[in-house]
């Protein structure tokens, strides 16, 4: 098969395995039930921002159901996560950054053998997603709070992850290093997403760095989500679509 066919068979079949299927309407149920939940929950809670904080609230005493409004996963996206997972099976999950827990639970939907740990900054958003993990019966999450820069370390060591979801810190050098240090930790087939590669021109920055690093063999910008792949089988390739 030449290069050009090579190119075409890719990207056809990410979006025949990812983009195009029917979303499971048991794990997206599950999903939609959580965000019902929170989107019900008028408490409010002090948010802890150790990333590059928030464009939209002026002040980190935030209400829980605005959070899911303002910042939440849109259900679009996970629905995605859920194709996603549903497609490619992953063992381990690595989230990073869990915020109340959104995305989490279309990964963690129906997908009981699939062991996920979710790292989150603030202790306050991570206790009401644990209270949410509980309710939901997620017994395969494990949330770890605190600094990234220290969890993270931890997280990976000795590890192997087939899929990792990079959403807990919007700024260049973190994004890179989170990157790097996840690349330890993944094999061959693993996939990792980053989200928001448009956020700002310092994760635009970031993006492009991260499609030229020698380990990662194609890479597919959605103008929202960034998907790396690391099969050295695979051409280097980088393709955009919007989805």
């Amino acid at each position: 098969m030449n290069q050009k066919n090579n190119k075409h068979s890719f990207i056809l079949g990410f979006k025949n395995n990812y983009i195009n299927p029917k979303t499971s309407i048991e794990k997206n149920k599950i999903f939609t039930n959580y965000k019902e939940q929170l989107l019900s929950n008028t408490a409010t809670i002090k948010v802890t921002d150790f990333g590059a904080g928030s464009s939209v609230f002026s002040s980190n005493e935030r209400q829980i159901n605005q959070i899911v409004k303002v910042a939440g996963i849109s259900n679009k996206r996970a629905k995605l996560l859920i194709r996603l997972t549903t497609y490619f099976q992953p063992k381990e999950i690595l989230e990073i950054g869990t915020s109340l827990g959104l995305a989490t639970s279309a990964l963690a939907a129906k997908n009981k053998n699939i062991a996920i740990t979710t790292l989150e900054g603030c202790p306050e958003t991570a206790k009401i997603a644990q209270q949410q993990f509980n309710e939901f019966g997620f017994s395969n999450i494990t949330l770890q709070v605190g600094d990234f820069a220290k969890n993270l370390p931890k997280a990976i060591e000795n590890k192997q992850f087939d899929f990792i979801y990079f959403d807990g810190n919007h700024q260049k050098e973190a994004t890179l290093q989170y990157f790097e240090a996840c690349l330890k930790s993944a094999n061959k087939n693993a996939i990792f997403i980053f989200d928001d590669i448009y956020w700002s021109k310092e994760m635009q920055e970031a993006w492009q760095q991260i499609k030229k690093h020698p380990k990662v063999s194609c890479t597919v910008d959605t103008f929202q989500w960034g998907f790396v792949f690391f099969n050295p089988k695979q051409a280097k390739e980088h393709y955009t679509i919007r989805i």
